[in-house]
């Protein structure tokens, strides 16, 4: 949850209220407050601490399944509804359900908008998805990109030589680990890859989501380097177990050269890692999720049936022998992101606050 302090001018002041899991985090010095994940009182400690201070104005709560206490992230309700300020929701995760959404999905999602003045979505889909699926009405949801962070345009060739992949093919994938992010399909496709393209280093970039290691270990992750070793493909495939810093992770994406998410889930309504990606410019393929549908059409991208390693390698290898191909994905992909950068989605969320501000005093 973040909320915005002091409305002045053209902008806020930004504080953090952190969820922390088993004890406190190392955070930086914008978390000015933690709340324990799965104590309830801590929201409701937390809402009423937001009430009392006259320079907080509005909440913004950025709501995934799976981050909040209680069954399904029932503790977020109350913090709700205990909050006198302004509220904006941005929904990162939407599911339509097939071909309804369960009873407790359902009275969740709105309860949560019933307690919000607005609630943001990633994409239109997730506004048709509420109105359809969960009788939202469409006033009450706004849809706003995800934002990406600025990153040079066709630089790729310097990008490699800053952090030692000079002459490597580099196609990378980012984000918290799971299965249900089909990487081993990725690495399947590699072996027909590396056959015409010895040079290509595929980066797998992130640490294994903190539920799924919570619940799993780290089965994913070994399955992934064995299948890599199996495959002879250790020269090729290189694991970054860590979550990386934001100017880290922007130099590598800097130097990719392909960007692939080959996730499961169809119904998935947003992917920040593939928003970087086309922000950056990169040559995207993924499987069609909504998402990525919407994203990487008209020719910004290329498309990979689901849990196809076979569709999978014979993009990977259409985009590497044309050149002309790339560089169509790669402008299409770049020009079509440009409002998406973070200082234009701040602008948008910004100017949302600020009405409903002044909808307040009145």
């Amino acid at each position: 949850m973040t909320w915005t302090q002091k409305a002045a001018g053209t902008s806020f002041k930004c504080k953090v209220a952190a969820l922390s899991n088993n004890g406190s985090y190392d955070y930086p010095k914008e978390v000015n407050m933690e709340i324990q994940q799965d104590e309830l009182e801590e929201y409701l400690w937390a809402a009423d601490e937001i009430n009392a201070n006259d320079k907080i104005k509005a909440v913004c709560v950025q709501h995934e399944f799976g981050i909040f206490g209680g069954e399904m992230g029932q503790y977020i309700i109350p913090f709700l509804e205990e909050l006198k300020k302004p509220v904006v929701t941005t929904f990162h995760s939407v599911l339509p359900g097939d071909p309804l959404p369960s009873r407790d999905r359902l009275y969740m999602v709105k309860k949560i908008c019933e307690n919000s003045d607005k609630v943001v979505v990633i994409s239109g889909f997730g506004q048709d998805i509420l109105h359809d699926k969960y009788r939202i009405p469409r006033h009450r949801v706004i849809p706003i990109p995800h934002g990406v962070p600025e990153i040079p345009f066709g630089t790729t060739e310097k990008a490699k030589k800053r952090i030692g992949f000079e002459g490597r093919t580099v196609i990378s994938t980012f984000g918290l680990m799971s299965k249900r992010k089909g990487l081993q399909y990725v690495i399947r496709a590699l072996p027909k890859v590396v056959k015409e393209h010895p040079e290509v280093l595929y980066l797998i970039i992130g640490k294994t989501h903190p539920v799924v290691k919570k619940k799993e270990g780290e089965v994913y992750r070994k399955s992934l380097i064995k299948e890599v070793r199996d495959l002879g493909l250790k020269n090729n495939v290189m694991f970054f177990d860590e979550f990386l810093p934001l100017k880290k992770l922007c130099a590598l994406l800097e130097a990719t050269d392909i960007y692939i998410t080959p996730y499961y889930d169809p119904q998935q309504i947003s992917s920040g890692t593939l928003a970087y990606a086309i922000g950056a410019g990169k040559a995207c393929i993924s499987t069609p999720y909504l998402y990525a549908e919407d994203a990487l059409r008209d020719n910004r991208g290329l498309f990979s049936r689901f849990k196809s390693h076979k569709d999978m390698s014979d993009n990977i290898n259409t985009i590497l022998d044309n050149k002309e191909l790339r560089q169509s994905l790669e402008f299409n992909a770049y020009s079509y992101s440009r409002a998406w950068k973070w200082a234009s989605i701040g602008g948008t969320y910004l100017e949302l606050f600020k009405s409903l501000i002044r909808n307040k005093k009145n």
